[in-house]
């Protein structure tokens, strides 16, 4: 396959030669052969010229979700990549929310081949405890062995601390990466939304940040003790933002993202009982967002997700209190993030992450394989389901003014546009 991107800015700031600069790249057999002020193009050369096109390393996302095996109508692992290829995306990880929950090798080898032959590539997750009951620790070396990236019992905390403490020290053998969700349940079990002024208004229980914190000191308390890897993902609120710069001045090897609608939206968007604002974490308040913001900018927060979780419409379109938590994210996420940030600064969110996982990041350089996200920053327009690829429909971002379309993505020696 040969393709020839046309009159590209190049965004890349590890390689000051070339960002910004508008160049032709030549792709042939999925390697980068070419990137020049002008190339012409040869026979049988698939020829890109869109409109203000501007081409990035591929992005990736630590937090996606699909439903394969045991929730197929939600989305299948074939058409979530396709979704995630179109929306810029070339490397995902997969949560561990299926049925049956992936808590075996055999598990991660049916993600593995089920993923095989896509321009976006799957990193699936094992679970950290058996079927994720928090119970007894999974065959997490077996995992490993197979292919799991890192462990979670996606959106499940873990009561047992000691369950936690030996984790951290036994994953340690084989530099194993732990996940661990900030929530404490016992605080709120029946929280559905932010605790404060618009959960008082509406009627609705809430969870209180204190729900997300206290676990949170108790895992850092506990990684300063054991030692090992600790991943936080999806954090919330502004003293979560704190908790983690203080640990890692202590030298303690923490990482943490946050979700992008909570970078987005406050509790305020749950005045009119829209379902597909029911996520968890919850929508905290806007001093919470800023905080966020502000904690992704200075680093202290190592990168953001789109924390993609497709739910059908019987799941969403009921009571709030029986709703189903998540929206889909991976179709929105650059537009998003695009009018919050500059471009640049987008675009390296979008790409930071990878070496946490233990993921080879690509190079934007002639001879090396094309990982390329494709992308207009400029345009604004108002998301729509006409933008959604899913399967699922639960955006939260439907009817928002966003700035910046993508075109697809280049990856493997393969082209997915939209």
């Amino acid at each position: 396959m040969k393709i020839l991107l046309k009159s590209a800015t190049i965004v890349d700031k590890s390689n000051p030669k070339i960002h910004l600069k508008k160049r032709d790249i030549l792709i042939e057999n999925g390697i980068i052969k070419s990137i020049a002020t002008k190339i012409d193009a040869k026979e049988k050369t698939q020829e890109l010229k869109l409109k203000n096109l501007h081409v990035s390393l591929g992005w990736f996302d630590s937090s996606v979700s699909f439903g394969e095996p045991g929730f197929e109508e939600r989305e299948t692992i074939t058409n979530g990549l396709v979704t995630a290829a179109k929306s810029g995306f070339t490397d995902v990880v997969l949560n561990t929310n299926t049925n049956p929950k992936p808590d075996s090798s055999s598990d991660i080898i049916f993600f593995k081949e089920k993923s095989k032959n896509h321009c976006t590539n799957l990193h699936p997750l094992g679970c950290l405890t058996v079927n994720s009951e928090g119970e007894t620790l999974a065959e997490l070396f077996d995992m490993k062995n197979a292919g799991a990236i890192a462990f979670s019992d996606f959106k499940h905390s873990i009561k047992n601390t000691n369950l936690l403490k030996i984790a951290l020290q036994y994953t340690q053998n084989f530099d194993g990466l732990v996940l661990s969700f900030a929530d404490d349940k016992s605080i709120a079990p029946k929280g559905v939304i932010n605790e404060g002024e618009v959960s008082t208004k509406l009627g609705l229980k809430g969870t209180p940040n204190l729900a997300e914190e206290l676990q949170l000191v108790r895992d850092l308390y506990l990684l300063e003790y054991t030692g090992g890897k600790l991943h936080v993902p999806t954090i919330s609120t502004a003293n979560s933002v704190k908790l983690i710069a203080e640990a890692k001045k202590k030298g303690l090897d923490v990482s943490c993202s946050v979700a992008i609608h909570n970078l987005f939206f406050s509790d305020e968007e749950l005045i009119g009982f829209e379902s597909n604002f029911k996520v968890k974490p919850a929508l905290r308040t806007k001093k919470d967002t800023k905080a966020l913001q502000k904690g992704l900018l200075n680093g202290t927060i190592d990168f953001v997700t789109s924390d993609h979780l497709p739910i059908d419409i019987e799941e969403k379109k009921v009571e709030f209190d029986h709703a189903a938590y998540g929206t889909i994210g991976l179709e929105s996420a650059f537009g998003v993030l695009n009018k919050l940030f500059s471009t640049e600064e987008t675009i390296e969110f979008l790409t930071k992450g990878r070496n946490r996982f233990g993921i080879a990041i690509p190079t934007f350089a002639e001879g090396e394989p094309a990982c390329l996200s494709l992308f207009n920053p400029d345009e604004e327009f108002e998301f729509s389901t006409s933008h959604i690829f899913s399967t699922s429909k639960n955006s939260a971002f439907i009817g928002k003014k966003m700035k910046g379309i993508v075109y697809g993505s280049i990856n493997n020696n393969k082209i997915e546009l939209h």
